[in-house]
C-alpha cells in the first residue's frame, strides 16, 4: 500500500459525524463518496467494513481520534450503490464491494485483457483471473472473486464468455 493524501476536511472533527442540516450532509455525502472511490483505487481496496471495530485509515483517523460511526459508513456506503459504485456482499450490509470503477468498464477490462492476451476460446478459473501469471502486473491482479464473478456474468449476457462450474472454482470460456 502507498501513502495517501488525505482531502483537508479528513482532519475536521465534525466530518465524522454526520450533519443534520441537509445541505451541508450533501456536501458531506458528496466528498466522503469521492473520497471512498480515490482511496480504493489508489489502495486497490476493494471490500469496506462497516463494523466500527474496523480499524481502516480511510474511516479512522489516529491523529483526531475520530472515527465513523455505522449509520455513516452505511449512509456513504449506500450512496455508492445507488451511483452504481458498490455492492453490498450480504444482505445485512455488513461488507461492500466498492467498485471504483463502474461493473461494464470491468467486464471491458477482463475482455480486453482476455483478446489482448490471445485467450479467446480458452479456459480459466476465476482465480486465474487474479492471481494467475498472465494476469500478474495487470489491473486484474488480486482483483477479488466477487468483482470478476459479476463482471464475468456481464460478459456471459453479452455473448463473450460463458460461466461454467469446474472442480472447486468457477471456470469461464471466452469467445
Amino acid at each position: 500500500m502507498t501513502d495517501f493524501d488525505f482531502p483537508f476536511f479528513f482532519n475536521y472533527p465534525p466530518y465524522f459525524t454526520l450533519q443534520p442540516v441537509k445541505e451541508t450532509r450533501e456536501k458531506q455525502v458528496e466528498l466522503w463518496t469521492e473520497l471512498i472511490l480515490r482511496y480504493c483505487r489508489q489502495q486497490r481496496a476493494y471490500i469496506l467494513s462497516t463494523s466500527t471495530a474496523d480499524d481502516n485509515p480511510l474511516f479512522y483517523n489516529r491523529k483526531i481520534e475520530r472515527r465513523l460511526n455505522q449509520d455513516a459508513r452505511l449512509l456513504f456506503l449506500g450512496e455508492l450503490v445507488s451511483r452504481g459504485n458498490a455492492r453490498w456482499l450480504d444482505k445485512d450490509r455488513r461488507q461492500c464491494l466498492v467498485l471504483w470503477k463502474k461493473l461494464q468498464e470491468w467486464a471491458d477490462t477482463v475482455y480486453s485483457l482476455v483478446r489482448e492476451l490471445g485467450m479467446q476460446e480458452s479456459v480459466m478459473t476465476v482465480d486465474e483471473l487474479s492471481s494467475g501469471d498472465e494476469v500478474a502486473g495487470t489491473e486484474l491482479e488480486g482483483a477479488p472473486h466477487e468483482l470478476l464473478v459479476e463482471a464475468l456474468k456481464l460478459l456471459e449476457a453479452q455473448g463473450k464468455a460463458q460461466l461454467f462450474s469446474g472442480e472447486g472454482d468457477l471456470g469461464v470460456k471466452f469467445f
